[in-house]
């Protein structure tokens, strides 16, 4: 008779995409979003949560990755047949949110959101199903004094977090232009806006790939094609040299002042009053701006600003990190987008039929963290807790009782709970915690009223190059009165801070 198989275990993995966070990356973080969320905060936006689950109607259209099941969405069919999905963004349940309380809400609404998203698609190095958003809308605004004041707030952000002026710059362009672009290169019929779609397909694609192919790969693919390294062909706009030009003209605009960006954009539209109208709206943003302080050293107008063009309705704004940093294989680079945003008047009308004019921006806050690491200005480690050990298992309710004097004075503390046999292990535990300090108090230090507190950091610094001489001048262990435990301590917490 076979024996009976053994229950196969569950492999202890994450799945593929994912990843787990531990202290200090949740630390910084919810550090990063609060100081976001008080710059939102003081421009008068309220805060919003949605659900993590948005019915697939309501999310509309997917992602483009169409190869993965649902386009790009983890979605699944409820018992009465709706299909419902996880949000893969926080834009299109604030969209959904608009139109289902617009008889209650404010109108402009104001809105700040920050949580995780889910993306199925194929994941990468970098690259995770799942990540945070933190974003900022107006909802109801057709001015683009909001899209000025969005810019602003996000300049304000990165500040705020620890991205120094200069090393960062908030990027401006507009949709409107590059219709009106389109229409001189005669790709875009205003009064047939189906007609040459395809071919404008092909150029918003071409042109946001611009970082990666370079001009000579643009003009490829605005012309009869592309063939890549693999040998795949790509099929072009087809546009004449004369069209395409128009389009590389239009990547090209960016001049010493914004003043001159726009009037070099002015002579790539002539004839479109798309176009003009984009060119009035980058100079009223910029007049705006300007009013407010915000100079080119943070905000730029820069017409070669294309990621999100075929989303984005008018204005479009990304912000850039401009230092450099080492790729994986040592070489410079620089660190790139952690931000970006536009106005997306066409959202809301799915839900109601009727034009509702919206704009925001959304930071990628694990790239921002990242930068932040990379220019050693977060991601240094995180002090654990005061540890107070145990010497006397019979006295637990006195050192339940010492933590607890601890925590009532703010301070983070904990009492070891591990097996309290062999001593030496409670100070490794408290190394691997990275502990500030240790309590220490047996039979003999209760009967004389006093505690044993020891410095770990003065002790690791210690045993790492001092002489005896410095060993004696600095005890990392000293007695104090069991009075004195939380003055002493605080002490010697405000010491390592300073």
């Amino acid at each position: 008779m076979a024996k009976d198989k053994k229950p196969r275990r569950p492999r202890a993995e994450t799945p593929k995409g994912f990843r787990d966070y531990f202290g200090i990356d949740v630390t910084e973080r919810k550090a990063m979003l609060d100081r976001i969320a008080e710059v939102y905060h003081r421009y008068g936006y309220d805060p919003l949560e949605t659900s993590a689950v948005e019915t697939v109607e309501a999310l509309g259209k997917f992602l483009p990755d169409v190869d993965r099941p649902n386009e790009g969405v983890f979605a699944w069919q409820e018992e009465d047949s709706d299909w419902v999905a996880l949000r893969y963004d926080l834009t299109a349940p604030l969209a959904r949110v608009a139109a289902q309380f617009r008889n209650d809400l404010p109108s402009p609404y104001r809105r700040y959101a920050m949580g995780p998203v889910w993306r199925n698609e194929k994941p990468g190095p970098g690259r995770f199903r799942q990540f945070y958003q933190c974003d900022a809308d107006t909802v109801g605004a057709a001015t683009v004094a909001a899209d000025a004041e969005v810019c602003a707030m996000l300049s304000d952000a990165l500040e705020t977090v620890g991205i120094p002026r200069g090393d960062y710059v908030v990027r401006v362009n507009n949709r409107k232009v590059l219709n009106g672009v389109m229409e001189v290169a005669g790709v875009l019929d205003p009064a047939d806006p189906s007609k040459y779609e395809a071919a404008r397909g092909i150029v918003l694609r071409a042109i946001d790939k611009l970082d990666r192919l370079g001009e000579a790969g643009v003009r490829a693919l605005l012309g009869e094609g592309r063939k890549d390294d693999s040998g795949d062909f790509t099929d072009g706009a087809k546009l004449s040299e004369a069209q395409a030009e128009v389009v590389m003209g239009f990547m090209a605009a960016r001049r010493e002042t914004g003043a001159e960006t726009c009037a070099r954009l002015r002579e790539l539209v002539a004839g479109s009053a798309m176009g003009a109208e984009g060119v009035d709206e980058l100079e009223t943003i910029a007049t705006l701006l300007d009013a407010q302080g915000y100079g080119p050293d943070r905000i730029i107008l820069d017409p070669s600003v294309v990621r999100g063009l075929g989303y984005y309705t008018g204005p479009v704004f990304e912000a850039e990190l401009t230092f450099e940093i080492l790729d994986e294989k040592g070489r410079p680079r620089q660190f790139g987008s952690v931000a970006g945003g536009g106005r997306y008047d066409d959202l809301v009308k799915r839900f109601t039929g009727q034009d509702v004019p919206a704009t925001g921006v959304s930071i990628g806050v694990d790239r921002l963290l990242a930068a932040l690491r990379a220019k050693g200005r977060a991601g240094a480690g995180m002090d654990g807790p005061v540890i107070v050990t145990v010497m006397d298992r019979d006295r637990m309710a006195e050192y339940q009782t010492m933590v607890g004097e601890l925590r009532s004075a703010g301070i983070r503390a904990e009492v070891y709970l591990g097996n309290p046999k062999n001593f030496g292990n409670q100070l490794k535990y408290a190394d691997k915690r990275q502990s500030p300090v240790a309590i220490i108090q047996g039979s003999d230090e209760a009967a004389r009223g006093v505690v044993q507190i020891k410095d770990l950091v003065l002790g690791a610094k210690i045993a790492e190059s001092a002489s005896l001489e410095e060993w004696k001048s600095q005890p990392a262990q000293f007695e104090a009165a069991r009075a004195d435990l939380v003055a002493e301590v605080r002490r010697l917490l405000a010491q390592g801070e300073g």
